[in-house]
């Protein structure tokens, strides 16, 4: 037999394992690339987010001026009130804060009915835990100085301080400054007065 022949039936032959080894190894390739393929699926997911309520995070209390002493000439004493304000009703409405209130009288004596203001716009920050709140943006329903109206009888309220659409969510604390003219005619003594405030929605 020839050598020639041989050499050549024996490449073939080895050609030919090769081949179906080449195969062999691709089918098992292809068997492991389709058993990872990841199993995927589409999924909804929703999240119902209801509506909570508008009012007072803490109501608010006595609003006490601190002591003065007369001096003959015009005073104006100060104090700050705190009015925390929670809009947890998520629609975006506003709100709004009225006042009014009955003359400052000690027995016989009263202020002004036009004594009590607030200078200019009261300051506005988150309360703590919750950052992200949208503060409070005022729009022209309301304009400072505020007069707090008074009277023997309080008489209509009117807004001393708004939300416009879209702001004023989450809770937040409203700072306003309150002033109160004290004249050099001003008899001694306590005076008193009652506050009513409202909180509305709307701006």
């Amino acid at each position: 037999m020839s050598t020639s022949t041989d050499v050549k039936a024996n490449h073939l032959l080895a050609t030919g394992k090769t081949a179906k080894l080449l195969a062999s190894s691709l089918a098992v390739a292809g068997l492991l690339q389709f058993a990872c393929a990841p199993a995927q699926a589409t999924v909804a997911a929703s999240a119902e987010l209801k509506a909570g309520t508008l009012g007072w995070v803490t109501t608010p209390t006595e609003l006490k001026f601190p002591a003065t002493t007369l001096n003959g000439l015009l005073q104006s004493i100060s104090q700050t009130e705190a009015l925390d304000v929670g809009d947890a009703t998520g629609s975006g409405a506003g709100w709004n804060i009225t006042a009014t209130s009955t003359t400052f009288t000690n027995g016989p004596h009263t202020l002004a009915t036009s004594a009590t203001k607030i200078g200019s716009a009261p300051t506005v920050a988150c309360d703590a835990g919750a950052t992200g709140c949208v503060t409070a943006t005022t729009t022209g329903l309301v304009s400072y100085p505020y007069s707090l109206p008074a009277g023997a009888s309080a008489p209509t309220a009117t807004r001393m301080f708004n939300a416009a659409a879209n702001t004023g969510m989450g809770n937040q604390t409203v700072s306003a400054k309150w002033e109160l003219e004290v004249p050099p005619s001003t008899f001694a003594g306590t005076y008193t007065s009652t506050w009513t405030l409202s909180l509305i929605s709307a701006p």
